[in-house]
């Protein structure tokens, strides 16, 4: 395989990531995520039951177990997991964070968002 691998100098203090990271979330019936962003790209396979995403825009995504999909960075990207179906939903997660940063960052719903409406995301 060609290629070849680049280096750029890094600023003083930037944070560096241990190396990958992985987790697995589940979200129950009737669960979500609560309104959040990452503060770096993650990479997720959904491995058993329907995970539906709502995006900032309003946008609407629904991903079935075998899916795959990556999350962009930023709190431009605020986002939603729902799981509107009867079993829980199970997501494999992978990425490139510092050790002592957050997997994901609490945010407000977009203007003109509906609310997440589950009970553990309620005001």
């Amino acid at each position: 395989m060609g290629g070849r691998q680049a280096t750029t100098e890094r600023r003083p203090g930037t944070r560096v990531p241990a190396g990958l990271s992985g987790r697995e979330v589940v979200i129950p019936p009737g669960g979500c995520t609560g309104w959040h962003y990452h503060l770096v790209p993650l990479m997720a396979v959904v491995t058993a039951g329907t995970l539906t995403r709502i995006l900032d825009d309003g946008t609407v995504e629904v991903h079935p177990a075998g899916a795959t999909f990556v999350e962009p960075e930023g709190h431009d990207h605020v986002h939603l997991g729902r799981n509107l179906g009867a079993a829980p939903v199970v997501l494999h997660i992978t990425c490139a964070l510092a050790d002592d940063d957050p997997w994901a960052v609490p945010a407000p719903a977009p203007l003109a968002a509906t609310p997440c409406g589950c009970p553990d995301h309620t005001p």
